[in-house]
C-alpha cells in the first residue's frame, strides 16, 4: 500500500494497492462495470490519488496511453496469477509502453540516482505503472490476486506472510462470502 491520500472525488472501492494494481481498480463491479477512466476528468482524480498529479497532465493523449497500460497490466495479472509466467502477447503489451522511456542513472550528491525518462510527458504514468507491475512480478507472481469473491473485480498485492490472502478487503468481501456460506449452512 502507498502512503498517498486519496483524492476525495475518488469513488473507488478499493484505493492504495500497488501503483500498477491501483490502475487495475479502476474498474469495479457494478452493472454495467464502473470504470474510472471513461474522461479525462476521471484520470485527473486517478493521478491524484496515485500522487502523480504534479508530474503527469491528465489530458486525452495520457487517458488513451493510461487505457493501454492498463489492458496490457489487466492480461499480465491474469497470466501471471494463473500461469506465473506471461504470454507472448502480454510481454508484448508491455513492452509497447516501456519502449516510451527508460530509467536514466545518474550521479548524485549522495550517490547513484535514478530518473525516468519519456518520449512524451503523457507516458510517463503508463510506464511507471507498467514498471510497477514488473516489479510485482520480480516480488512474486503468485501475490498480484484478484479477489475472491465471484462478483468482485478488484486487484491487490498478497503481501501477507504466508501468501494466503484471498480478499481485497475482509470486511466486505471476505464477510459476504462468511455470510453465504453460513446462510447456505443453516438451510441445511
Amino acid at each position: 500500500m502507498t502512503d498517498v491520500k486519496a483524492d476525495p472525488r475518488d469513488p473507488r472501492p478499493l484505493i492504495g494497492e500497488p501503483l500498477a494494481l491501483d490502475l487495475l481498480n479502476t474498474r469495479w463491479a457494478g452493472t454495467p462495470v464502473n470504470d474510472l477512466l471513461t474522461g479525462v476528468e476521471g484520470y485527473g482524480i486517478w493521478l491524484s490519488s496515485a500522487g502523480l498529479s504534479a508530474r503527469c497532465e491528465a489530458d486525452d493523449a495520457g487517458l488513451a496511453a493510461i487505457r493501454q497500460v492498463r489492458d496490457a497490466i489487466g492480461l499480465a495479472a491474469q497470466e501471471a496469477h494463473g500461469k506465473g509466467e506471461l504470454s507472448t502477447a502480454a510481454r508484448e503489451g508491455l513492452d509497447a509502453v516501456l519502449a516510451h522511456g527508460r530509467i536514466r542513472r545518474t550521479a548524485g550528491p549522495g550517490g547513484a540516482e535514478d530518473r525516468v525518462e519519456v518520449d512524451r510527458p503523457h507516458w510517463l504514468a503508463p510506464w511507471l505503472a507498467a514498471d510497477d507491475f514488473l516489479t510485482l512480478l520480480g516480488q512474486g507472481a503468485q501475490r498480484v490476486k484478484q479477489c475472491a469473491h465471484e462478483a468482485c473485480i478488484l486487484h491487490f498485492f498478497d503481501a501477507s506472510q504466508n501468501g494466503r490472502r484471498r480478499w481485497c478487503r475482509m470486511a466486505v468481501c471476505g464477510n459476504r462470502a462468511k455470510a453465504a456460506r453460513h446462510y447456505e449452512k443453516a438451510r441445511g
